[in-house]
């Protein structure tokens, strides 16, 4: 591949001349002057003193839109654009407490929301918020990147903008660690008010830092993230200008019965349905043989790309035929070893792939849709079906989705820690699931309110996501299609699905310009289309190989391969955004 650097052309005839002029002593260029050194120790001194001010800061509960006790600063520190590990700049980097307002609910102590704030000393006026993930827990800095960034991806601080984030109100053990969900006021933080807590706080030092208050404001999550995203969307839409959801877990409580749900098949019926690691590759290698095609998707890549096609081409009809007639199960409908499945883990991967309805109304939605088992999801890694075919005593190696349902049900719903989750039965808890539903699930929030004052929204979702079945954002996509017209829904959402991409990784851990898109559409009207992504893996550390860039394409197109047949299938413009026959 040969490449042009334009910028070297242009500089190369300065660049000699300098040389000559070098060469000759003829570089007269004068000192810095003792007014520009001076101006730039103000600046530094400024700079410093700024931050400094701001330790100690307390911000009244007024200025909070929700109920604390007010917030307080215990750390700003300057951190020189030279400190080691820094690439963002100089920026003053604030941590703090938010204050609750109970010190116990339901025997649970209250804990306070840690927060931080970074304040760039050349700032862009604009400030990012950034989301969490899981059940939260843990305190998201904000000095990374954005979820979903390529590689080498400049991170919002370094742009100049203010990041902020929390720890979503709690301290968390890692994994699906509930406890905290008993504390009402807890669970209120995880469920939305730790975004509105977190921006208010953020905009009160701000404004005392910087005598302005910022000309954007934005959102960028991923997960649980992605959830809080579409939360500062329609519940505080004044708040905020744009924002970015990735996979979002936007109905936690009824995603969490859905995951709860696929417990059940492993793990029911004494364990007959489980998919040890072995199967479970059995059942992807022979979606992968079926669907991975030239014939479906215009390339054999290791990308399920037509995902519609694949649904016809392999589904549990095909696993319920034999081995012998191409598909899976064993002869005598027995567990004949790793070769094939049996009737009950058959039944377990149809009740996995069919839609799931737990006889309750959640936060308006009736059913849950299907895991993406038979169309790319590997169930690798963290998202296997568990390391034994039933629940650990102390939750170590089981199935990640049946821990999830796991600490909603047994925290959050029944608030009885002793509760066997495979017997929860949600109909006897209806008032319960509705009670927590409107707290943590954003399904039925209008986003009305955010349209009408010209707010965007991002969204994307992998096809071969594990965690959180890309149906479900489809679905939370089709629910706005029902609330307005498809050109009044393209004025202020646009969705992407992206073919190979799991929960952050995959066989295309895609990276693209989601702050590019975003700074596109508000700040300019330039309204997104089709664009493209990178795949991020390198072939080592147990990754896959990188498979270059593809279109990331509008939903509900895809990207078909329509090069020759010796074309590289890495090259975005080998591919189309293929509408859905």
């Amino acid at each position: 591949m040969k490449r042009h650097s334009k910028a070297l052309l242009g500089t190369g005839v300065a660049a000699v001349t300098g040389l000559i002029l070098a060469a000759c002593g003829g570089n007269d260029d004068p000192a810095p002057s003792a007014s520009t050194t001076n101006q730039n120790t103000n600046a530094a001194t400024q700079a410093a003193t700024s931050c400094a001010n701001l330790a100690g800061t307390k911000i009244d509960k007024a200025e909070i839109g929700l109920p604390t006790n007010g917030a307080e600063v215990q750390s700003a520190t300057l951190v020189a654009a030279s400190a080691a590990g820094n690439t963002n700049g100089e920026f003053c980097q604030v941590k703090g407490i938010i204050k609750p307002v109970t010190t116990t609910s339901n025997g649970v102590p209250t804990e306070n929301m840690e927060f931080e704030v970074n304040l760039p000393t050349n700032w862009n006026n604009k400030a990012m918020q950034l989301g969490g993930g899981g059940l939260n827990g843990s305190l998201v800095t904000g000095l990374g990147a954005v979820p979903l960034a390529p590689a080498n991806y400049a991170t919002p601080l370094s742009r100049g903008y203010v990041t902020l984030g929390s720890d979503g109100g709690h301290k968390g053990a890692g994994g699906f660690d509930g406890r905290f969900m008993v504390n009402d006021e807890m669970l209120l933080n995880y469920g939305h008010q730790s975004v509105k807590k977190t921006h208010d706080v953020a905009m009160a030092l701000i404004k005392k830092r910087y005598s302005a208050a910022p000309q954007r404001f934005y959102f960028v999550g991923a997960s649980q993230g992605g959830h809080e995203a579409l939360d500062a969307a329609a519940r505080y839409p004044t708040d905020y200008d744009g924002v970015v959801a990735n996979y979002p877990a936007y109905n936690v409580t009824m995603l969490h019965l859905g995951s709860l749900n696929v417990g059940k098949a492993v793990y029911g019926n004494g364990g007959a349905g489980w998919l040890n690691p072995v199967k479970t590759k059995l059942i992807v290698d022979k979606v992968y043989e079926a669907c991975d095609t030239v014939a479906l998707d215009g390339a054999r890549d290791g990308i399920i790309s037509n995902v519609a096609g694949c649904n016809a081409a392999f589904n549990i009809d095909t696993v319920k035929r034999n081995v012998d007639a191409g598909g899976l199960r064993c002869p005598s409908g027995g567990d004949e070893g790793d070769t094939c499945l049996s009737d009950a883990q058959i039944a377990a991967v149809e009740q996995i792939t069919s839609p799931y309805t737990p006889g309750v109304s959640v936060a308006g939605m009736d059913t849950f849709p299907r895991w993406a088992l038979l169309e790319g999801s590997t169930f690798v890694g963290g998202s296997t079906f568990g390391a034994a075919n039933a629940p650990s005593a102390n939750g170590t190696g089981d199935a990640l989705l049946y821990s999830a349902g796991a600490a909603t049900t047994r925290y959050a719903i029944t608030r009885n820690p002793n509760l066997d989750p495979l017997t929860f039965d949600p109909t006897a808890w209806e008032s319960d699931i509705k009670r927590v539903a409107s707290i943590m699930d954003v399904t039925n929030q209008s986003l009305n309110s955010f349209r009408e004052k010209g707010g965007k929204v991002i969204m994307t979702h992998g096809t071969a996501d594990d965690f959180i079945t890309p149906y479900n954002s489809i679905a939370y996509y089709q629910r706005q299609q029902q609330q307005y017209t498809q050109s009044q829904l393209d004025s202020f959402l646009r969705f992407y699905v992206i073919p190979g991409l799991s929960h952050g990784f995959g066989n295309f851990n895609a990276g693209y310009d989601s702050i590019g898109l975003l700074e596109n559409w508000v700040e300019r009207g330039q309204a997104p289309g089709d664009t493209v992504a990178s795949d991020k893996n390198t072939g080592t550390s147990g990754t896959p190989a990188n498979k270059g860039s593809r279109p990331m394409c509008v939903f509900p197109k895809w990207p078909k391969f329509t090069g020759a047949v010796d074309a590289d299938t890495s090259k975005a413009a080998n591919y189309v955004c293929q509408a859905p026959a």
